[in-house]
């Protein structure tokens, strides 16, 4: 192993150590030969190499840019990032949650280092685990961490990289690049390879493509499959592959034991995960230590680490802007809003029109408040954000992988909320019912003709049966049952509205006057009715109202 570190030393410093060489012996010779010729000549020839100096210097730089751009591929070289596992520095103690997926890594870790143990019992060391998941989930961070554990160099490359107008440069890339990992490997013991957004390389092959792009792709990836499937079990080359994309894109060569052995899924974290999540960014920024992580977790389901580490960074930026010397509650739920719904603006309009949107938004909100069985609303707003001209931010109140009919209807009666309270008050509606209209029609086709909640007691995913193959009785009966479910939840939804009437009118009275309503004054408003609050804090007790 050491003569194979020498031999990596030579070949990634081979110019330096050529241009140290070179230059010693222009010095030392012509001092050596001067010094046995006459006064005369040596001045003479002195002269003359310090006149011709500039153009040779000139020269030689010319010269040895060419050939290190040739050493090192050309313009359109590989960009790879070769990094020391020391360098890297990240290890299973730095990544908040994703226990399941360390776990998985770990164990990828014990078989790169107990290699020789394997070995033993007639076993193989893996070539290759796919890392699959959301975007900012911490894919690359694990690839990483398991280089640090591991002790070995840690290739990074895009997968983007390998794509090029020039034939054949893809399937050049990846020999280079597993040429040089063989090299690591045989000097540090294991070398892996990570290759980001490998879908770019990694889909389906294109039999055909008119234009030639498919030709140049399939070429990239049988050079990998190539590679991947030639692996010398003694070189110990290790591919990771990250991905966000579906895992059913990926061409089946590729996924097969023997390539991507492995499968590991960094999904997003939940929510004991998203509150360490937020301790961990707070404690690098000054805090108010009275903010409640478990409601900062509630409130932010659904978001990935990297979404959290940007809204902690946002609210820092609103702090300072606020010209607060530390993060408050307020802050970071200002950041969370700002990222999740845009930038509040306020447009010219009559008050006709502002009453009507108040009206309209707390309709929804009363609705979601008192029915949805799952969600809880966190912001009012008459304010324009995101083309909305108003909106009621609602979200689960705790992660949600199988919704029931209840949910569904829930999210119906969220929908037409606005609609029916611009009904009951105006008698009429406006077009501000539009996009809450298709959201609901399109909520309750799911429900009818894909999940079997109609009442006809079909049975079946006729959404995914085309036209022609199902019959326009079926087609009939289930659109007549998609209105039916839907006059009926609006009637429902009504009947709540005018029953609680009074709560209606004081949300649109308190949205005129305020504009934004969060979450402690909503609560508020709802306990003056004898309505209490549903959002629990992280120790199982609703919180009391005002509670930061």
């Amino acid at each position: 192993m050491f003569w194979f570190k020498i031999k990596l030393f030579l070949r990634n410093h081979w110019l330096v150590l050529a241009i140290v060489v070179i230059t010693a012996v222009a010095v030392l010779f012509p001092i050596w030969y001067l010094a046995g010729v006459e006064e005369n000549t040596r001045r003479y020839i002195i002269s003359m190499n310090v006149a011709s100096m500039p153009w040779m210097v000139l020269n030689t730089i010319i010269f040895v840019g060419f050939l290190y751009l040739m050493q090192s591929g050309g313009f359109s070289s590989l960009k790879k990032t070769r990094i020391n596992a020391g360098e890297v520095n990240i290890r299973f103690s730095d990544i908040v949650g994703l226990e399941e997926a360390k776990r998985e890594a770990w164990e990828l870790v014990q078989l790169i280092k107990d290699r020789t143990r394997v070995k033993a019992i007639g076993g193989k060391i893996l070539k290759g685990a796919l890392l699959v998941g959301p975007p900012g989930c911490g894919k690359t961070l694990m690839a990483k961490a398991v280089a640090t554990e591991a002790g070995v160099p840690f290739l990074s490359v895009a997968g983007s990289e390998f794509v090029e107008v020039f034939v054949g440069v893809g399937a050049s890339r990846v020999r280079k690049l597993f040429k040089q990992a063989k090299e690591y490997a045989q000097a540090h013991g294991a070398c892996i390879i990570f290759i980001d957004e490998i879908e770019v390389i990694g889909r389906r092959r294109i039999l055909y493509d008119a234009f030639g792009g498919g030709s140049e792709t399939n070429s990239t990836q049988n050079q990998l499959l190539v590679e991947m499937d030639g692996l010398d079990s003694a070189a110990n080359v290790i591919v990771f592959g990250a991905t966000n994309a579906v895992e059913n894109i990926l061409d089946e060569a590729l996924l097969r034991p023997g390539r991507f052995d492995r499968k590991i899924f960094v999904d997003r974290p939940n929510l004991a995960e998203r509150e360490k999540l937020f301790g961990y960014y707070l404690a690098k920024v000054k805090y108010d230590p009275a903010i409640d992580l478990g409601r900062l977790a509630r409130k932010a389901v659904g978001n990935s680490p990297a979404d959290i580490e940007n809204v902690v960074k946002e609210a820092a930026l609103i702090a300072v802007r606020n010209n607060s010397d530390r993060l408050s509650y307020k802050d970071i739920s200002a950041a969370i809003e700002r990222i999740e719904l845009g930038v509040a603006h306020r447009l010219s309009m009559t008050p006709r029109e502002r009453e009507r949107i108040a009206c309209h938004e707390a309709g929804h909100l009363v609705t979601i408040y008192l029915s949805h069985p799952t969600d809880d609303v966190f912001k009012a707003s008459i304010l324009h954000r995101g083309g909305a001209l108003g909106v009621v931010h609602h979200m689960p109140i705790e992660e949600l992988h199988v919704p029931d009919r209840d949910s569904y209807i829930g999210w119906l009666r969220a929908s037409l909320g606005g609609f029916a309270a611009e009904k009951i008050r105006y008698g009429v509606t406006s077009s501000g019912v539009g996009s809450d209209f298709a959201n609901a029609a399109h909520m309750a086709h799911r429900m009818v003709w894909g999940m079997g909640m109609g009442t006809s007691g079909f049975i079946g995913n006729y959404s995914a049966i085309h036209k022609s193959e199902r019959s326009a009785a079926i087609a009939d009966q289930l659109g007549q049952e998609t209105q039916e479910l839907l006059r009926e939840q609006l009637t429902e939804t009504e009947k709540l509205l005018r029953e609680n009437w009074k709560i209606v009118e004081r949300f649109t009275d308190e949205l005129l006057k305020r504009e934004e309503l969060d979450y402690d004054e909503i609560a508020a408003i709802f306990g003056e009715f004898g309505k209490p609050s549903r959002m629990l804090k992280s120790g199982g007790e609703a919180i009391p109202t005002g509670t930061p």
